[in-house]
């Protein structure tokens, strides 16, 4: 990656933070060749803060990291885009991005994922969602079953609400499913792409 620093007086680029999973814009801030070489050896977003005079990791003091997940440079080798899974609210004001953004993706399923990762952490008496982290992935595995089954002789009759709840109830728990077993909806659907292209 060849970066044409020169091209502003002050050496700096400008780099776009975007969320990895649900494509919002974070924040910008500006590079040199050091913060970049920073960013990629330890995979956390760092700056040149022109107020501070000195790198400044995303964070440092507030723990919200921006994790490095892709580094991408534009046509004219002068803009950084870079990909990133914020942990915890982007803005020192607190909102999750710098342009006062609900950080969720404008589709519901990627942001029900995020959702599941939060819940996940939470105490079992707190939150469904540990609650089935903590019994075990055949815990897991076996609501999926039983909603499945719950969604097929929901289908055999015509109350349309209740199959459609049913639905809802198997999808949700499939989503805990993958999660349990370390991945996103997206490596299913990159599967059923490459499929649909043979």
């Amino acid at each position: 990656m060849k970066i044409d620093y020169a091209k502003y007086a002050d050496g700096l680029v400008p780099c776009i933070v975007q969320d990895f999973a649900t494509q919002k814009v974070l924040m910008l801030g500006f590079m040199n060749e050091a913060a970049l070489q920073q960013t990629e050896e330890q995979g956390k977003v760092t700056f040149f803060s022109r107020t501070k005079n000195r790198l400044w990791t995303k964070g440092e003091e507030s723990g919200n990291f921006l994790l490095v997940k892709e580094v991408l440079l534009d046509c004219d080798s002068d803009t950084l885009l870079i990909k990133a899974e914020p942990v915890g609210p982007v803005c020192h004001t607190g909102a999750d991005t710098c342009f006062n953004e609900k950080n969720q993706s404008n589709e519901f399923l990627p942001y029900l994922e995020q959702i599941i990762d939060q819940r996940k952490q939470l105490a079992a008496d707190k939150s469904y969602v540990a609650s089935l982290f903590a019994k075990g992935i055949n815990k897991i595995a076996q609501k999926v079953g039983e909603e499945a089954v719950e969604l097929v002789i929901e289908a055999k009759d015509s109350n349309d609400d209740l199959f459609l709840n049913e639905a809802a109830d198997l999808l949700f728990h499939y989503l805990l499913l993958l999660n349990a077993k370390g991945y996103k909806l997206r490596n299913v659907v990159e599967i059923l792409q490459t499929r649909h292209s043979h």
